[in-house]
């Protein structure tokens, strides 16, 4: 017999902890390699999380509701392969290197790197592992490598963990000295009086509204947003998705949407245009090659998902189409991989499905620009024709590109929308399913 620690495992490019929240499996139970062990949530997704070897699971080392690092050891599985020596580790000490490190966001990767770099020696020290989850908390605290190596760890062998960390903080805010309130700092701060009357109802968010509501708090605050705003004449597309969407859905088995012409036209734009496919690192600007489009969908509880569509560039209109409505149908019955939400480059948001003409969109950290399309309306509009002017029905849609003026002008914000809507009014009608 062998035995190997199941790690949590990494999931999305962003992600470095996860919440346990349920256990599918408990101790003494028979586990095949690829069955669903857990049920693990992150800041993108909830997922089950299959064992990477089949065998029996002798012990579960992190209890639900905890929070746990990628990577840190959460169960031990006791397999039939013969005995290695020792217990099978992915991550030991302070071995996180920097190229591991690059693989969380560009945002946490100089705070990660700076921090397991001047807490080694702390770590050496005490002989106890520290996750870069802990090391970051150290870095952003100021807490010195002896009072890092004065925490009491109560996670498994002595380590350190997020709620130590905050405990350790609780009680360091506690001993402060408080500060004489001064005019100024009453002025800066002021307190939110709130009212309710005995027929309010009080609603708790739940956790997919706490994070979206700290994202968007998050970006408004990161990133100066600016919006431009451009009509477009659709009438192409409806015409030509009016005489195909029948045949479309007899041979596709499922609907064509209007979303996938305007997934198509940002991707055109985006190659011509590729200073709006970046994402900012600090005085850094990251230059994406890939062109991966995610596009916002409302799920039955009334939250927002944002799964990506990987290199929208490379697929046709029935690609997008496919891809769309698998990944919309999965999301609402909360079955995307976290890789399925990560990753993205730029975001589409359908305010049309609602039965808005426009909106003004908050950008998706760390991208730098989101485009909003609103409801296709008919309205009469001054055609050009060989003979001469003439009012016509036209069908038209708003669109609204929010971007961040960090790093994006008016002028490359302006002309990317402009673009979108150029290859919207030029679809072509003899175009072939």
């Amino acid at each position: 017999m062998a035995t190997v620690e199941m790690l949590m495992p990494k999931m999305g490019e962003s992600i470095i902890e996860g919440t346990i929240l349920t256990w599918l499996k408990k101790e003494g139970d028979r586990i095949e390699q690829d069955e669903s062990v857990l049920e693990v949530a992150t800041d993108k997704v909830d997922t089950e999380v299959p064992a990477i070897h089949g065998g029996t699971l002798t012990k579960i080392l992190a209890k639900e509701g905890e929070v746990v690092a990628v990577g840190s050891a959460i169960a031990v599985i006791e397999t039939e392969e013969q005995e290695s020596g020792q217990i099978e580790q992915v991550k030991s000490d302070i071995s996180t290197t920097k190229e591991e490190l690059m693989e969380v966001a560009p945002s946490q990767t100089s705070t990660l790197i700076a921090s397991s770099e001047a807490l080694s020696s702390s770590s050496i020290a005490d002989d106890r592992f520290y996750s870069p989850l802990v090391l970051s908390i150290a870095k952003e605290e100021k807490i010195s490598k002896d009072e890092l190596a004065s925490i009491l760890g109560t996670g498994k062998d002595g380590r350190v963990t997020k709620q130590d960390m905050l405990t350790f903080l609780k009680e360091k805010d506690r001993t402060k000295p408080r500060p004489i309130a001064t005019p100024e700092t009453i002025y800066t701060s002021p307190k939110v009086e709130m009212s309710m009357s005995a027929q309010d109802e009080i609603i708790e968010m739940d956790r997919m509204r706490k994070m979206i509501a700290q994202r968007m708090v998050d970006s408004k605050r990161i990133s100066p947003h600016v919006t431009s705003f451009v009509e477009a004449d659709v009438t192409n597309i409806v015409l030509w998705r009016n005489k195909v969407k029948d045949n479309f859905k007899k041979k596709e088995g499922e609907p064509l949407t209007f979303t996938p012409f305007f997934i198509q036209a940002v991707a055109r734009a985006i190659k011509d245009f590729p200073m709006i496919n970046i994402t900012v690192d600090g005085d850094n600007i990251i230059k994406r090659k890939n062109i991966n489009i995610g596009v916002a969908v409302a799920l039955p509880s009334g939250n927002l998902i944002v799964p990506v569509i990987k290199n929208a560039d490379e697929l046709n209109l029935t690609g997008i189409s496919k891809k769309i409505n698998d990944l919309a149908n999965r999301a609402r019955i909360n079955k995307l991989s976290p890789d399925e939400l990560a990753g993205g480059t730029y975001t589409v948001s359908n305010v049309g499905s609602f039965g808005n003409v426009m909106g003004t969109p908050i950008i998706m950290q760390p991208q730098v620009a989101i485009l909003a399309v609103g409801a296709i309306q008919k309205k009469p509009a001054v055609v050009e024709t060989p003979t001469g002017d003439v009012i016509a029905i036209r069908h038209k849609m708003f669109l609204s590109h929010s971007y961040d003026h960090r790093v994006v002008d008016g002028s490359l914000g302006g002309m990317f929308v402009r673009r979108v809507a150029d290859y919207l009014e030029a679809f072509d009608l003899n175009t072939e399913l």
